[in-house]
């Protein structure tokens, strides 16, 4: 009974010693946890660190820019885009013969700093991006989620990228090979119905199917990048859209090519990757 005394007491001083030697950074990042269906890091309520759920980024790390190009494709076929109406109190499409310098032609996705939307949202747990379409001065916010469990990302939701709020958001879950299959649900508003593409009365409930499908390399304007494939399906009670989506670990969402509600397409692929070093 002695002899086993001194065991306990031993293995204690040693858990103890090894406990002590652990910084107080380490004791609180990498707890994930489930938030409605994707996982998300949990902090000490003791952390207070406006950039916690940046720090470990590797795509997504603050000051980071993305760029890319878009285009919508009719049912029939044509290739439009779309330009804020002068007194920003809309916008509308353009035909593709007949753009200009005013035409929007692309967004970039930039990582914002610290955590703006705290103000707003006290719990928020995303990385906040900032969404700038073309040269139009205005801009939107929501965020991205990124850890060793999972990527996920808001799409663009400004002006015409709201069509995107009904179709499969950017989304990778681990393990990160082909077979891996998930589900997610997600509650719509009719505040994003619009008679170019579906009107809609009260909430919706998407539920979206995801698998990673296959492994392929993309020709881009950065090089030639190797891809896993997801490919995604979101079903209502209004109809069903589709997103097939080109992930990289370096890269993030490299394309992403959407069937819309109304058989629309929009194809968003990205053109340009600026990376601040450091974050500043």
């Amino acid at each position: 009974m002695k002899l086993m005394n001194i065991l306990i007491f031993l293995l204690f001083v040693t858990f103890a010693n090894c406990q002590s030697k652990i910084k107080p950074a380490e004791k609180n990042y990498g707890l994930i946890v489930d938030d409605d269906g994707i996982l998300v890091e949990k902090f000490d309520s003791t952390i207070v660190d406006e950039n916690k759920y940046n720090h470990n980024n590797t795509i997504y790390k603050i000051g980071n820019s993305f760029k890319y190009n878009f285009e919508h494709v009719t049912p029939t076929g044509e290739i439009k885009f779309f330009k804020v109406i002068n007194d920003n109190s809309g916008w509308e499409f353009v035909e593709f013969e007949n753009t200009d310098s005013t035409t929007i032609k692309y967004v970039v996705i930039e990582v914002a700093n610290g955590n703006p939307m705290a103000d707003h949202i006290p719990d928020y747990n995303q990385t906040a991006l900032v969404y700038k379409s073309g040269n139009n001065k205005g801009y939107s916010m929501s965020g991205a989620i990124e850890n060793e469990a999972n990527v996920w990302i808001h799409p663009p939701r400004d002006k015409y990228f709201e069509i995107l709020e009904l179709n499969p958001f950017p989304y990778i879950k681990a393990p990160y090979k082909i077979g891996t299959k998930w589900t997610w649900n997600l509650g719509i508003g009719d505040h994003w119905a619009d008679g170019r593409w579906k009107m809609w009365e009260g909430q919706i409930e998407n539920e979206y199917k995801y698998e990673i499908t296959d492994k392929r390399t993309l020709k881009t304007d950065l090089g030639e990048i190797e891809c896993l494939v997801i490919e995604s399906k979101a079903k209502s009670r209004i109809g069903e859209t589709v997103l097939v989506a080109y992930f990289n670990p370096e890269y993030g969402f490299v394309k992403l090519d959407y069937t819309n509600i109304d058989g629309s397409k929009t194809n968003l692929k990205l053109t340009e990757l600026v990376e601040k070093k450091n974050g500043r």
